[in-house]
């Protein structure tokens, strides 16, 4: 134990890099997603076209081979990419393709009297979006948005295949360095279960205050 305490600043630096991978996915996914889920709704046929062929490819492939994809590829093409960029990107199109999802389903279910009141009192495209249908679907989209959010920071492990120094390959060095794997792997759990506690509490938490705003 006392040689995991002596470590742990070296877990907790790993750890950082996890949680900034995972800020950046879940903020990036996001945006991403509710684009995506609009433009599967409400984009013109060829964009609908694009968006469906995005989201079900991403959807179908495993994760890993996405990361590969886009580390390995674009190099061959000229174009460099580092070994961070190339996870963020990933992981982010991953979460962007899986939040469409959530957001066309979860518009979908708003009843379509909400927005042709929305209509009659004259608002445009977007007002009608962004302060009736939205607001409507929110409490259908957090709970599965959630979900995505912990999925990412444990899909941010997937950075150890490419060296990156996040908590999954950081504790890998340090048990390169001081053996008992256990107890640093048990640690690596921890923190893990962590911040994704705190995820999912934080989820719990906007779901409530959006409920109560309804």
């Amino acid at each position: 134990m006392q040689t995991v305490i002596d470590n742990l600043p070296l877990l907790l630096r790993g750890l950082a890099v996890t949680v900034q991978i995972a800020l950046v996915v879940i903020v990036v996914g996001s945006i991403l997603g509710i684009f995506g889920g609009l433009g599967l709704l409400y984009g013109p046929v060829w964009l609908r076209g694009l968006l469906r062929a995005y989201v079900d490819l991403v959807r179908a492939l495993p994760l890993l081979v996405q990361i590969f994809i886009i580390f390995y590829v674009p190099p061959t093409l000229g174009l460099e990419i580092n070994a961070f960029a190339a996870l963020v990107a990933s992981l982010s199109l991953f979460a962007g393709a899986h939040i469409s999802e959530i957001v066309r389903g979860a518009v979908s279910a708003v009843p379509r009297g909400q927005t042709d009141a929305a209509k009659a009192i004259g608002l445009t495209f977007w007002p009608r979006v962004w302060f009736v249908v939205l607001p409507q679907a929110l409490p259908a989209i957090i709970p599965p948005w959630t979900n995505t959010a912990v999925e990412m920071v444990k899909g941010s492990s997937l950075g150890y295949l490419l060296s990156i120094s996040e908590l999954l390959f950081s504790t890998y060095k340090v048990v390169g360095r001081a053996q008992h794997a256990l107890e640093f792997y048990i640690a690596a759990a921890v923190l893990y279960f962590a911040v994704n506690f705190l995820v999912a509490r934080f989820g719990a938490w906007l779901e409530r205050r959006v409920r109560y705003a309804m």
